[in-house]
């Protein structure tokens, strides 16, 4: 099963893939975000390193179980052949009501059908307050006419 845009990626073509890997995070449906990734594929998440596609669901069940009100925003920044390299930004709350943002990069490689095999992500995250948050629009994908990283000064 091909999932396009299929590398080798140009620039139009990157950003769209990354588009699209932000829009099925913000849907917080494990399973639907995992059908983006080999039936192998291998993860580097903080101190997890899920592999395959059960573990994916698996971890990012746990995730959204714990990061409450999940709102992400990804930026292309750089892209070679089958790889690209992002950085991105999201907001979250635990069950005590304590307000996070969450900041990384993720390096990204594909297969030829564009499903991704690798996933290393880096992450840090910086308490917030509730009025300090930015992304607010309703749950699910990010509205296109909402400002991305660059233009919140993230």
């Amino acid at each position: 099963m091909n999932r396009p845009p299929l590398p080798p990626f140009t620039a139009e073509t990157a950003k769209h893939k990354v588009r699209l890997a932000e829009d099925a995070w913000n849907t917080r449906n494990p399973e639907r975000v995992s059908l983006a990734y080999t039936i192998d594929s291998r993860w580097r998440n903080r101190a997890e390193f899920p592999v395959g596609r059960v573990q994916i669901v698996e971890f990012l069940t746990r995730k959204w179980a714990r990061e409450i009100d999940y709102r992400l925003i990804k930026e292309l920044w750089t892209f070679a052949e089958n790889r690209i390299a992002v950085r991105f930004a999201y907001e979250w709350h635990d069950d005590a009501g304590n307000w996070f943002r969450s900041y990384g990069n993720e390096n990204w490689e594909f297969d030829e059908h564009g499903l991704m095999r690798f996933r290393f992500a880096s992450i840090n995250d910086l308490p917030i307050r509730e009025t300090d948050r930015k992304f607010r629009w309703p749950q699910g994908p990010r509205p296109a006419d909402h400002p991305g990283l660059s233009e919140l000064g993230l």
